[in-house]
């Protein structure tokens, strides 16, 4: 009976967000498994596109005779899991996108990359045989066999620093077993004639000139044999060999027991461990891993930033061996794809990296640790708009894993639902061994100024930073912005240089450069106002590279490293500045975001966090709760080991709440005073949010969209009589109104029942596929947004 598949083709376009039905043809009904790509017809003429298969059956579900056939399977592709192929359409139907956009997001490897090989050529005949065909090869004048042959053959040559001579008498001075001097054969019996001596296939050919089709020519006349090993590209790198010895202490223990009962006993639950910072939530981790991989389950620990990669992996290494990998976007093409064989394979236990590592293809997967689980990062920016958490969840769910998470700073999100229950809660309220929080101050700017300080540096901060390169102790130095200074404005006439295709101020770099940091327009900075023609035009504001110049002609004496990503754009420049700094290489590290984010220094004992202000100015619901995150997570940096840490917090504000709270490390009072505010004006976790994006190169297109939407969504909601729960926003032009010459518009609907919200995107993809208005325009659904548009 024929078979026939369900495939989504590769389009990413809401009108083509459905399954074709194909026939199968006989010589690839092996090969059209659930999830491989495949080439299918479509449309008119000879046009032919890629696919998915999402779903086999035996049923057609049109006329016969119209259905087309499978042009191809394609077999040196990777093939999805069945399990993420789930996982992909709950992805397109909770947070809104394409099923294509859907699937390409659980397929974490695009298309396969040629597989490194190391090849090595034996001899397959006896040793006195093979001087039979030595002597034969000589009189024929067959000079590549001979040399060759008489690689393979000679026995007196010093293997180390072989010197090989050929037909012509000439030395080739080379290494005949790859370099490393050692016979491969692991035999030391060779002379008997049983075990042949072996050559690396490249070195042959490359040093001894061999031609490749004398290596054929051989092996067609039995004489020698390839021998072919697969080698997986490694990302990492690593020589450690010792094994870390974990105690744990009294709590970690009862943590760590509590969750690996429940496990071994099939309870597959979501946990979220609130530690403050440096309690000790990776050693945690560590154990309940442990255990879940003794069961030959595996393991995904998802990190928020690629800078946190090295020091994870480092301390995963020591514990578990070469049985972990990464996966992140700073891989090449060929390491990734060598991560994603390797999971499919079996050949690893553990992959950590961040949001991108939750589509691992693992079969047999046990856990997923979402760890800094309060980070923006795990929420993706790009259609499907989903969030790491939610889909963690999800696969453990499909999968029959278990969830953890892991906070210093939850999110009101998680915590909100360990409350009430949904998660199970743990504390670690002290740091683990010798260390003790540090202590923090909070310097008042305002006062500063009172004593004619206009520095950067409070005079608190100073005398602080000069104590501790006086003790060669550590230092670092937080600010919420990379770049030098955060624009560029004239004094004559207030014009501000802006991007010409975004509407955003540029951001001026030490190079004499602005950077747009939207789209990445650069331009020179102006000697005069392009308005006004004054010469009274400057930068304001202080980024990464303003500190740092200024640290450097304040101490002049000190070692300074800086870390945003202008400063990693590189594979490896993350690793290269965290281990610097770590080795003690440097005295101050300046940086942003990326450097307060999980990273374990001893010898830090002061943090200077330079405008804790700037995250509260954002024009987002969500601005409280991430300064609150930063300050804490960035004064937890300080006093990780033995000596004591201190903490300065320069500010405008003292007595703001996120602020005031970060000072006492106090998450409760934190909680409390921002879920009021949430359940005042309905903002999540008190009320859920759909954010419509209405994108246009024509701004009357994108403004009409929206206020069709803005009406369908009107309607839709009063015919539900669900008009008074609903509060709708807009439509209005988005804070970013133009991006990439691209005008932007919003609307923003607020219930609190979030399958109301996934009932009403449904309706609005329908209206939105048929209406011509929507033809060329970009529509995006957000639910519950982690930035501002």
């Amino acid at each position: 009976m024929p078979n026939y598949a369900d495939i989504i083709v590769d389009i990413s376009h809401e009108n083509l967000d459905k399954s074709y039905q194909y026939s199968i043809p006989e010589e690839y009904k092996e090969k059209a498994l659930i999830g491989a790509l495949v080439i299918v017809p479509f449309g008119k003429g000879n046009r032919f596109i890629n696919g998915y298969i999402v779903g086999i059956s035996t049923e057609p579900k049109w006329k016969v005779d119209l259905i087309k056939p499978i042009h191809q399977v394609v077999s040196d592709a990777p093939v999805i899991e069945s399990q993420l192929i789930s996982l992909a359409y709950w992805i397109k139907e909770t947070f809104g996108a394409t099923m294509n956009d859907a699937l390409k997001t659980v397929i974490p490897v695009k298309k396969s990359v040629k597989s490194k090989e190391k090849k090595t050529l034996r001899l397959a005949i006896p040793l006195e045989e093979a001087r039979e065909q030595l002597e034969l090869f000589r009189r024929k004048n067959n000079r590549g066999r001979v040399r060759l042959l008489e690689v393979l053959i000679d026995q007196s040559t010093d293997l180390k620093d072989a010197s090989v001579d050929n037909a012509d008498g000439v030395n080739t001075g080379v290494d005949v077993n790859g370099g490393d001097g050692k016979r491969h054969s692991g035999n030391e019996e060779e002379s008997t004639g049983d075990f042949p001596l072996e050559i690396d296939y490249e070195l042959a050919v490359n040093k001894l000139n061999i031609a490749r089709t004398t290596i054929q020519d051989l092996e067609n006349l039995g004489i020698i044999t390839t021998d072919v090993e697969k080698l997986y590209r490694n990302p990492l790198n690593s020589t450690v060999s010792e094994k870390d010895r974990i105690v744990l202490s009294a709590e970690q223990q009862c943590i760590s027991e509590e969750i690996i009962t429940a496990y071994n006993a099939g309870l597959r639950e979501t946990y979220l461990i609130h530690g403050v910072t440096g309690s000790g939530k990776t050693e945690v981790y560590l154990e309940i891993i442990d255990a879940v991989i003794k069961q030959g389950k595996k393991v995904i620990m998802l990190i928020p930033e690629i800078a946190l990669t090295y020091q994870t992996v480092m301390r995963f290494y020591r514990r578990f061996g070469n049985r972990i990998s990464i996966m992140n976007s700073k891989l090449s093409q060929g390491e990734r794809y060598d991560q994603f064989l390797r999971a499919k394979n079996g050949d690893i236990d553990i992959m950590i990296g961040p949001r991108s590592a939750l589509f691992t293809p693992f079969e047999d997967l046990g856990l997923i640790i979402m760890d800094e689980e309060h980070e923006g990062s795990y929420k993706s920016e790009n259609p499907p708009k989903y969030h790491a958490r939610e889909v963690a969840i999800k696969r453990a769910e499909i999968s029959g894993a278990s969830v953890l998470l892991g906070s210093a700073t939850p999110s009101l999100e998680s915590y909100t639902k360990a409350l009430k229950g949904e998660y199970k809660l743990y504390t670690l309220p002290s740091r683990g061994g010798e260390a003790i929080l540090p202590k923090i101050w909070i310097e008042d700017l305002r006062e500063e100024l009172k004593k004619k300080n206009k520095s950067i540096f409070s005079i608190h901060l100073r005398e602080l930073m000069e104590d501790r390169l006086s003790k060669k102790e550590q230092i670092i130095l937080f600010i919420n912005r990379r770049g030098y200074a955060g624009f560029v404005s004239c004094r004559s006439c207030g014009h501000v240089m802006k991007c010409p295709h975004c509407d955003v101020s540029l951001t001026a770099h030490n190079n004499g450069t602005l950077v747009c940091h939207y789209c990445g327009h650069e331009e020179r900075t102006p000697d005069k106002c392009p308005a006004c023609g004054s010469r009274y035009i400057a930068a304001f504001g202080t980024g990464t590279q303003k500190v740092e110049e200024l640290v450097r002609k304040e101490f002049p004496g000190a070692r300074v490293l800086r870390m945003d990503t202008d400063t990693t754009k590189t594979k490896d420049g993350h690793e290269k500045i965290l281990s610097a700094f770590a080795n003690l290489e440097a005295d101050i590290l300046v940086g942003t975001q990326m450097i307060v984010k999980g990273h374990d220094f001893p010898m830090v004992t002061l943090v200077g966090i330079i405008a804790a202000d700037l995250s509260l100015y954002a024009s987002d619901y969500r601005a409280s709760e991430r300064t609150y995150q930063l300050l804490a997570q960035a004064a937890g940096r300080a006093g990780r080991g033995k000596l004591p840490g201190e903490v300065i917090i320069q500010t405008y504000q003292p007595e703001h709440y996120s602020i005031d709270a970060a000072s006492k490390n106090d998450y409760i009072s934190f909680y409390k005073q921002e879920m009021n505010y949430r359940n005042l004006l309905k903002y999540p976790p008190a009320a859920h949010i759909l954010a419509i994006l209405t994108a246009a190169r024509d701004e009357n297109k994108a403004a009409f969209a929206a206020k069709l939407l803005g009406g369908a969504a009107k309607e839709w909601m009063k015919e539900r009589e669900s008009t008074e729960d609903t509060v709708i926003i807009g439509p209005a032009a988005a804070v970013l109104s133009k991006a990439n010459d691209i005008y932007r518009y919003m609307i923003y609907i607020k219930q609190a029942d979030y399958d109301c919200l996934i009932q009403l995107k449904d309706y609005l993809e329908g209206y939105i596929n048929y209406s011509e208005h929507f033809n060329s325009c970009n529509i995006q659904f957000d639910f519950d947004p982690m930035n501002s548009y």
